[in-house]
């Protein structure tokens, strides 16, 4: 049974960590810290757990391993200081606010020898595998193009404290908005369905329209649109919004030398291959969870599946590649050309 710390109690971790902790039968939660100690109280009773006032006191536990869900600006801190515990680590996205703090956060993982995973729930996902299968089959050719999609109507609804007054919108917690919140997904996503990287990057991220408690425009981005140029040559367009009034939009769309593959852009199939020869293929694998629909994420079984063997397959030093094309989005935005990363 792994012993498990929760650093922050907001709604990832109440909604996905803590309950499929609990549903896993391999691990109990012996301790939670939140800056809202109360919070982190209610849980420790409900859970017959520690209430800890200070992620030190936490990290002074016997522990196994922690969760790391607070907001953005705190998880490298938070992570490099369990991992120097000895302490194995999953760390929700996106993995830190600049590519130095992720680049020490990976460069600590291997010293230490702990596991480090990212909580990049989108390759978990049975339409994603799929497609990542079709496309290493080669049977549909080469990716020339590709569109990946992420958007909602925002994280207000979201957040454990909901509301214009949530974290997601504060640049000193958050520093990042929709391209950390959902661009790094599919960004990270693209990345593994090609098994490749990106190499150019030309982008706009800006803020089109959310609006804060004060009636202007937030301090950091809703929405995202990027030109990803992979290092394979594919090309495509990577698009993350907090402005989609409507249904949420988390699709993918390849087009291939001898077809197009569509995951999740049909309500009634979660893959679609349609062949150059006209002919129609159906998998019908799972449904895409949407922030009204919750159901489990798969992370919690794959990290404690990481810590039975010694290795994440979602490790901090795969998810690098996807960190860096988002912050070379970033740079490309501010000013104003394509970037080439290094």
């Amino acid at each position: 049974m792994y012993r498990i710390g929760i650093i922050g109690c907001g709604k990832i971790a109440q909604v996905r960590h803590i309950p499929e902790y609990a549903a896993s039968g391999k691990a109990e939660i012996k301790a939670f810290f939140d800056i809202n100690y109360d919070r982190a109280k209610a849980l420790a009773e409900k859970y017959g757990a520690t209430a800890c006032k200070s992620v030190d006191e936490l990290l002074s536990l016997p522990l196994d391993a922690v969760s790391v869900c607070t907001s953005n600006n705190t998880h490298s801190q938070y992570a490099i200081a369990a991992l120097k515990k000895g302490i194995n680590v999953l760390c929700e996205k996106p993995m830190a606010i600049s590519l130095d703090e992720c680049i020490e956060m990976d460069r600590e993982a291997e010293k230490s020898g702990k596991i480090l995973m990212i909580g990049q729930n989108q390759r978990l996902t049975k339409a994603h595998q799929k497609a990542r299968k079709i496309v290493s089959s080669g049977e549909m050719g080469r990716v020339i193009s590709f569109k990946t999609t992420f958007g909602h109507g925002g994280p207000e609804t979201w957040s454990v404290d909901p509301g214009k007054n949530t974290w997601f919108f504060d640049k000193k917690k958050a520093v990042m908005g929709a391209m950390a919140d959902l661009g790094i997904h599919k960004t990270d996503l693209i990345d593994y369905i090609l098994d490749d990287e990106v190499g150019a990057v030309t982008a706009t991220v800006r803020t089109l329209d959310k609006k804060g408690p004060d009636g202007n425009l937030i301090s950091v981005d809703d929405n995202a649109i990027c030109i990803y140029e992979m290092r394979s040559g594919a090309v495509g367009v990577m698009s993350a919004s907090w402005t989609y009034y409507g249904a949420e939009d988390n699709s993918t769309v390849l087009y291939m030398e001898k077809g197009i593959v569509k995951i999740y852009s049909d309500p009634d199939h979660s893959v679609t291959v349609i062949h150059d020869d006209g002919r129609v293929e159906y998998f019908d694998t799972d449904q895409i969870q949407t922030n009204d629909n919750q159901t489990s994420s798969g992370v919690i079984d794959e990290f404690i599946l990481s810590l039975e063997r010694g290795y994440a397959e979602i490790s901090s030093h795969s998810v690098l590649p996807a960190m860096k094309a988002v912050f070379a989005a970033l740079e490309s935005s501010e000013k104003g050309k394509r970037i080439e990363i290094v």
